[in-house]
């Protein structure tokens, strides 16, 4: 299969839609951490499982749609090293976009509290209440995001720099309403 030129639609709506996910929850995640215990910090709970659960299922489909429809190639005259390093950040962020929402759900069980997708679709808990482990596991998810941020400070710093310093095109195909250069 050769490589397109351009990433499909379907591509560019999904890594829009889940990178927008991915923000807000990382900034819903943030915002509640030192709430106090009250209804409302439950709420939030909730809805930061909800968005998790849809992130899951949506980077399982881009999965999916990634290994039918080939991305773009690096631009012409990319250094061997900068592909590799892309190479390895896109799949650190795929692995860590699968194992953000399950370490949530680990950590969930672990706690004792049932992910109930939308209020109405009860998961199963992965794991027996175990406090100890709970709270390891909240260090890890917690630690899992902050690598992600990381990532994707970069990934979109590289994003910027192809733009201006570079002036190829690999932000026009992911953002294709810009000029190309």
């Amino acid at each position: 299969m050769e490589h397109s030129a351009n990433y499909t639609r379907t591509a560019i709506a999904l890594h829009w839609l889940i990178a927008i996910a991915i923000v807000g929850t990382f900034g819903v995640g943030f915002y509640m951490h030192d709430l106090p215990l009250t209804p409302f910090k439950l709420q939030i709970y909730s809805w930061h499982k909800w968005a998790g659960v849809t992130i899951f299922l949506l980077v399982l489909f881009r999965l999916v749609w990634r290994f039918t429809h080939r991305p773009p190639g690096p631009p012409v005259g990319m250094p061997a090293w900068q592909h590799v390093a892309a190479e390895f950040a896109h799949r650190l962020i795929y692995v860590l976009m699968i194992a953000i929402p399950l370490s949530g759900w680990l950590m969930s069980s672990a706690k004792g509290f049932q992910t109930v997708y939308f209020g109405v679709l009860p998961l199963p808990d992965l794991l027996a209440k175990n406090k100890e482990l709970g709270n390891i596991l909240s260090v890890v998810h917690t630690a899992l995001n902050f690598t992600l941020a990381g990532l994707v400070v970069g990934h979109a710093g590289a994003a910027i720099k192809h733009h201006f310093v570079d002036r190829d095109d690999v932000l026009a195909r992911m953002l294709p309403f810009i000029r190309k250069f």
